[in-house]
């Protein structure tokens, strides 16, 4: 079979991790980025200087017609796509939910759960004989992240409830979906949200006493992508160090 998946929000990060990963693996790669373009095309060339098979591709994927454009020109570069790495993700500026206005909310909203929504919805229609899909949620699905960033909580326990539902309904399809929900990880997003050094702070309080890698996590999610997690569906894999 030929292997082509989509990552997005693959310019850095757990998503540029996949995609190097997915690479190695012997998968054609499309590199969504939305605003960081020379760090997708840094992936890309790492990538392609390695021997496989890349792209970017700009697309904002809370768009409908971004990521009919995003599908449509991984298809005409690589064939018909088999796996998707639903990774995008927004954080914003640690805040209680009391001090939280409605447009925070519904960017953060759009950008993790719309996008999540749009990209399953376009790889249903276009896996005709299966595959797979792995979201990227977050373990602030299940603690709800209070005092920090419950509007993010409540978005990854949206995608959750996403890969539990079409898990089912992409069952008869041959499509299998599952979800990874990364702990405390060493990228930037914590940069994002005001503290760069949350890491740091927060590993005492992980059973393994450390943060992860981006790595780590990648390759969780090849795994579920593979042929080894053939007979899983439906699952929420805690990438967090026993937390």
């Amino acid at each position: 079979m030929n292997h082509v998946a989509i990552i997005t929000g693959a310019s850095r990060g757990i998503g540029a991790a996949t995609a190097k990963l997915l690479a190695s693996n012997g998968y054609a790669v499309c590199v969504n980025y939305r605003a960081r373009m020379d760090q997708a095309e840094a992936v890309v060339e790492e990538i392609e200087a390695s021997g496989g098979r890349a792209l970017a591709f700009k697309a904002d994927v809370s768009r409908e017609q971004d990521v009919i454009a995003l599908f449509n020109a991984t298809e005409q570069a690589f064939g018909p796509v088999t796996a998707l790495v639903n990774n995008v993700g927004v954080l914003l500026t640690q805040s209680r939910l009391v001090d939280m206005d409605v447009e925070r909310f519904t960017r953060v909203m759009a950008t993790n759960v719309t996008s999540c929504f749009l990209c399953c919805r376009e790889a249903m229609r276009r896996m005709p004989d299966g595959g797979a899909i792995v979201n990227v949620s977050s373990l602030a699905a299940r603690t709800g992240s209070p005092f920090e960033y419950m509007d993010y909580a409540a978005s990854k326990a949206a995608m959750d409830a996403i890969t539990k539902g079409l898990s089912v309904e992409a069952a008869e399809k041959n499509i299998r979906v599952n979800g990874v929900r990364p702990g405390f990880i060493h990228t930037d997003i914590h940069a994002d949200g005001g503290e760069p050094g949350r890491v740091e702070r927060l590993s005492p309080s992980v059973p393994l006493k450390r943060g992860g890698q981006p790595n780590e996590v990648a390759h969780a999610i090849e795994w579920l992508l593979s042929d080894k997690a053939s007979y899983v569906t439906g699952s929420l894999l805690d990438v967090a160090g026993g937390k």
